[in-house]
């Protein structure tokens, strides 16, 4: 069954190595009619290739980050401490994060509204006893 799996992981990642290298060049085809530059198969094969090595390393510390933590889920301050090197890339994340968190309060505050029910008024009658 390991080698099983092992040609499977292969499989996916071969897919996965696909994806990443047709975008590059999907990308690179749009930077270079913007630009009015060309870029050879050779050199959108080394990026995706660099590109696709660096999304493991960063998939690595995303996952140590969150181990670090006592976490079995990646969240988005793993990811601000990613970005730390990349000081417009980070502020761009945080201002993502912060984006969010405004979204999934907004969302906590609508679902908190919906549920609770308006309390109907007590009205007290007045007995026979209670009016003597």
């Amino acid at each position: 069954m390991g080698e099983e799996e092992n040609v499977e992981d292969l499989a996916y990642t071969q897919r996965l190595k696909a994806a990443v290298h047709f975008t590059t060049g999907q990308i690179c085809e749009e930077l270079g009619v913007e630009l009015d530059v060309t870029f050879s198969r050779q050199f959108i094969s080394a990026l995706a290739e660099t590109t696709f090595k660096q999304m493991e390393n960063f998939a690595g510390d995303l996952e140590a980050f969150s181990q670090h933590a006592k976490r079995s889920t990646i969240n988005p301050e793993d990811v601000k401490l990613l970005t730390r090197r990349s000081r417009d890339l980070n502020a761009h994340i945080g201002t993502l994060c912060a984006r969010q968190i405004a979204e999934n309060d907004a969302v906590k505050e609508k679902k908190k509204g919906k549920s609770k029910r308006k309390a109907k008024p007590v009205v007290e009658l007045e007995t026979s006893e209670d009016a003597e």
